[in-house]
């Protein structure tokens, strides 16, 4: 007979859920196949977690703590707005197209209708905020003198569509026979984009 898992074993339970949510998404995934991968009874996995989307919801919380770190600076302030766009988009790049995150933004599209809960969750906790990192490190390019004064909220969706469309190429197309994506070269061309639109000129030009 399993037994309860101890409280210490919250981060079990999360990687047990990440596996189960990427591999049958959010409506096929079932307690009792999480509690089976963790060797528990469903009763116990609910006294942690008291329902799936509970449960989902934290998973979300968790690889988002864990992919910020990999895709800021450590020190952003110390850095040019540019050069902070430099390590960010080829970072956010990887992480959402091929990282151990890409299933959750594939999850959401592909079932986000049937539970527009889980799509306003992850539309605030985890959208919301990474376009408002984007957008204050535009602000910052332009009082600093380096970009030229822009429309900041739309022009950090404009560049936060880029990282997107090279995770869901990834993760959609790609497995269905589309041609593979190169995500170095991808991010290159889109910062080259990026940058020339954002620039200040020398001398007028």
């Amino acid at each position: 007979m399993p037994r309860p898992a101890p409280l210490n074993r919250r981060e079990d339970i999360l990687a047990a859920a990440k596996e189960e949510f990427a591999a049958r998404g959010f409506a096929a995934a079932r307690m009792e196949d999480i509690a089976r991968r963790l060797g528990i009874s469903k009763a116990a996995l609910y006294l942690h977690f008291g329902t799936k989307e509970s449960l989902f919801r934290a998973m979300v919380e968790m690889l988002l703590a864990e992919a910020l770190p990999q895709v800021l600076p450590p020190n952003p302030a110390e850095l040019s707005a540019a050069q902070t766009l430099k390590l960010f988009i080829p970072a956010a790049m990887r992480r959402i197209a091929g990282g151990e995150i890409a299933f959750v933004p594939r999850l959401i599209i592909g079932e986000g209708s049937r539970f527009p809960e889980l799509a306003r969750f992850y539309h605030d906790k985890v959208v919301s905020h990474m376009l408002g990192l984007i957008e204050q490190l535009v602000r910052r390019g332009i009082e600093r003198g380096e970009f030229r004064a822009v429309d900041a909220h739309h022009v950090s969706r404009s560049i936060a569509g880029g990282v997107i469309i090279a995770g869901l190429w990834r993760t959609v197309f790609e497995p269905v026979g589309a041609e593979p994506l190169d995500l170095e070269a991808m991010a290159a061309a889109h910062l080259d984009l990026i940058l020339g639109g954002l620039s200040v000129k020398e001398n007028g030009g």
